[in-house]
């Protein structure tokens, strides 16, 4: 399968980069800037993330990764218009960015229509606030609820090798074109079928995981979380160990 996929109107590499721990440091805002130049070309982030300090690191890394995705609406109550209005001037004053590339809502709000929520995005999308729009932890039915009010380019579940629940999603994804971008993707160490997979090819358990989500489907996009160049580049080298995976590796992985 392809290294890459178009994600909104940018091609990136299909491994990101996932923020919730990172902190805004002098280190961490060249990391963000290493990661890139490393072949990291979407960053993940959220309105939540360390109080907002995740988001200021990124907004100040010059040259940082091609697209920035972020969230908000986590919880109960923060999914209605007002709310997230005001949660998409913050990011945007955060990453000092006039336009943000892709904004999900991170959460179905039990208290505002689904349709509501995304059609405040769907104001500031036609404001020009954000360029896209993406949807976190939903299901098919909603995903098709969501697209009825705004286009949708990706959807962000939590999904990985022990974690199944959204197979149906993922397949969704695969058919609609949506990028599917599986959170906590290394979460289980996949046990012993992994670790046999990892010493035959030469690989860590986690670019196995890795490796087995890009092969999932055509339009995952997975977002292991680091603070660490090394690993980024170890992450980033799943991309390649995806095309070596054989039929035998893929069944012992079912």
């Amino acid at each position: 399968m392809d290294a890459t996929v178009t994600l909104g109107d940018a091609e990136v590499a299909r491994i990101g980069l996932g923020t919730n721990r990172l902190r805004n440091t002098p280190e961490n805002v060249e990391f963000v800037q290493q990661a890139a130049a490393a072949g990291i070309g979407y960053v993940d982030t959220a309105h939540t993330y360390t109080g907002g300090e995740s988001e200021a690191t990124i907004g100040a890394a010059a040259n940082g990764p091609r697209v920035v995705g972020t969230k908000g609406g986590f919880a109960p109550g923060t999914g209605s218009p007002e709310q997230l209005h005001a949660q998409v001037d913050e990011s945007l004053r955060r990453l000092q960015v006039d336009s943000i590339g892709l904004y999900y809502l991170h959460r179905v709000d039990p208290e505002t229509p689904l349709e509501e929520s995304v059609g405040a995005l769907a104001e500031c999308r036609e404001a020009g606030k954000i360029r896209h729009v993406g949807l976190s932890q939903v299901d098919v039915e909603q995903i098709e609820r969501a697209r009825q009010v705004v286009p949708v380019v990706a959807v962000q579940n939590h999904y990985n090798l022990a974690e199944r629940r959204y197979d149906d999603v993922v397949d969704h994804c695969a058919r609609e074109g949506i990028v599917f971008v599986p959170y906590f993707p290394l979460r289980d160490d996949g046990g012993r079928p992994v670790a046999q997979i990892a010493e035959r090819r030469g690989a860590t358990p986690a670019q196995v995981m890795l490796a087995w989500l890009l092969r999932r489907s055509p339009t995952t996009l997975p977002i292991p979380g680091s603070l660490s160049l090394d690993h980024v580049r170890e992450n980033l080298a799943a991309l390649e160990l995806e095309l070596e995976l054989s039929v035998e590796d893929l069944a012992a992985l079912r």
